[in-house]
């Protein structure tokens, strides 16, 4: 169902809606591009608070759906946070213990596999959020990060490999 053309509703009503159908993947978005979950509670706040502002100029152009728009908005939000020096240097090991599984979306089994990504350089990490966590098309990532759909896969090429290489690194570092 496509949410911004639900007629007659107004724009309150649009933007609870929004939140009930996009906060936890906005939540989970905005924790991996953070690794902090205050910033990204308060990041997930003026997400819906830019969409709500915005949602008029929202018309779904060239087939673009809500959860893509939001999620652009979201990445951007989260950008404009991460400009914080403070930010920079956070335990990302620690940072997985605070929150629970059901926002992290980590288990015992893929911790691993979730700190390599987190530790993935900015423009990575985020296609492999998007692609991996969100199932959204390269043409979709493209749309909210302004690549091509070639240009996605690239990255989402190099990000793997990138992973496949730590992740096979500790492997051997554990079997020593």
């Amino acid at each position: 169902m496509n949410i911004a053309l639900v007629p007659g509703d107004d724009r309150k009503k649009r933007l609870e809606m929004w939140m009930e159908a996009y906060a936890d993947a906005v939540l989970r978005t905005c924790y991996m591009m953070l690794s902090d979950r205050a910033l990204a509670e308060d990041a997930l706040q003026d997400t819906f608070l830019k969409a709500w502002r915005s949602m008029d100029s929202f018309e779904g152009r060239r087939g673009a759906r809500e959860k893509t728009w939001i999620l652009k908005i979201a990445i951007n939000t989260c950008k404009n946070y991460r400009v914080s020096a403070w930010n920079r240097h956070i335990d990302k090991a620690k940072i997985i213990e605070e929150l629970p599984p059901s926002v992290t979306g980590v288990t015992e089994e893929s911790r691993d596999l979730f700190l390599s990504v987190m530790g993935l350089e900015k423009k990575l990490r985020q296609v492999v959020i998007l692609y991996y966590y969100h199932d959204l098309t390269y043409k979709e990532i493209g749309e909210i990060t302004n690549l091509t759909a070639p240009a996605v896969k690239k990255r989402l090429d190099k990000a793997m490999k990138t992973l496949k290489m730590q992740l096979e690194g500790r492997d051997e570092d554990e079997r020593k």
